[in-house]
């Protein structure tokens, strides 16, 4: 798809961002964008690129485990323009707090899986491995 001349293509938003053009459409339907998408007299959507700057971020939301229902409430905080800013902070704390659980988490499985990874390595270069919790009981 080319350039419009007045923005971008869906197959360049695609691009861009990293969402296929059926995300795209999805993100549309769901009514995660900040304002309707324009169409070309030939019904193509047109895309600025605040659009792509507002997808990136929704990506890094949605990566970090962000529902689609928060992502909505967002948006529609967003698109309702000044006076919610609070909410909106709300809703992004909210979201940090349970990014920074996740993580903890996270750092504390890692934290078993690297002392197992130690103790096969160790058992690995020194030959001793044979039997290392072993699916039959010794006898």
């Amino acid at each position: 798809m080319t350039r419009h001349a007045e923005g971008l293509s869906i197959g360049q938003v695609a691009d861009k961002t990293g969402l296929s053009v059926h995300g795209l459409r999805f993100f549309e339907r769901e009514g995660l964008f900040l304002r309707p998408i324009r169409r070309s007299a030939g019904g193509q959507r047109i895309y600025d690129p605040a659009d792509v700057e507002w997808l990136l971020l929704c990506n890094r939301l949605r990566d970090s485990g962000m529902s689609i229902a928060t992502m909505r409430r967002f948006a529609e905080l967003v698109r309702s323009g000044p006076g919610n800013e609070r909410e909106r902070l709300a809703l992004l704390e909210e979201h940090e707090r349970t990014v920074r659980a996740k993580i903890a988490e996270l750092a504390e499985s890692l934290e078993v899986i690297h002392g197992k990874v130690t103790v096969y390595r160790r058992h690995v270069d020194n030959d001793t491995a044979a039997g290392l919790w072993s699916p039959t009981p010794d006898r």
